[in-house]
């Protein structure tokens, strides 16, 4: 299984890279992660954000590995604690699909992207930096789950 993050925003700054590198290396070799920067759309002042979100669906669908499933990372979708992550992954594993995590763009999503679900990280609009890194500490705080790492164990009991 492979689990793709499908970002809109390619340039980050040095410490988003380093922290999403800190975790994504800790991650075993049967669960990969994929990190993908797609291009914004161009944006002018005065012009449409429903075409620049409609222009990075399009991008985030081309990037988007036939038969995966699709999740959008979304404020206004399902959350998850990191137990019922782990248990996530766990099914994701299982399955034997690849996944692709979609992360929008400014403007978020374009409405007319059809994800499998939808999972929220916060009830916060978190800016895309965090995201990024606030997503590889908790996949990889999950897959810890799964291992019985001492990385969480605490919490659980």
């Amino acid at each position: 299984m492979r689990l793709w993050v499908l970002a809109i925003g390619r340039k980050m700054p040095t410490w988003v890279d380093a922290g999403v590198a800190e975790y994504t290396t800790r991650m075993p070799p049967q669960l990969r992660v994929e990190w993908r920067g797609l291009s914004l759309a161009r944006r002018q002042r005065g012009g449409d954000p429903m075409r620049w979100r409609r222009e990075e669906g399009e991008r985030i669908l081309a990037a988007t590995p036939a038969g995966a499933e699709r999740v959008a990372l979304d404020v206004g979708g399902r959350y998850l604690d990191s137990a019922a992550l782990s248990r996530r992954i766990e099914t994701w594993f299982n399955g034997g699909r690849d996944v692709a995590l979609w992360i929008g763009g400014p403007d978020g999503l374009d409405p007319t992207l059809q994800p499998d679900w939808r999972w929220s990280l916060s009830p916060l609009t978190l800016a895309h930096p965090v995201v990024r890194v606030v997503l590889a500490e908790q996949l990889y705080r999950a897959w810890s789950i799964q291992a019985g790492l001492p990385y969480h164990r605490g919490g659980e009991e």
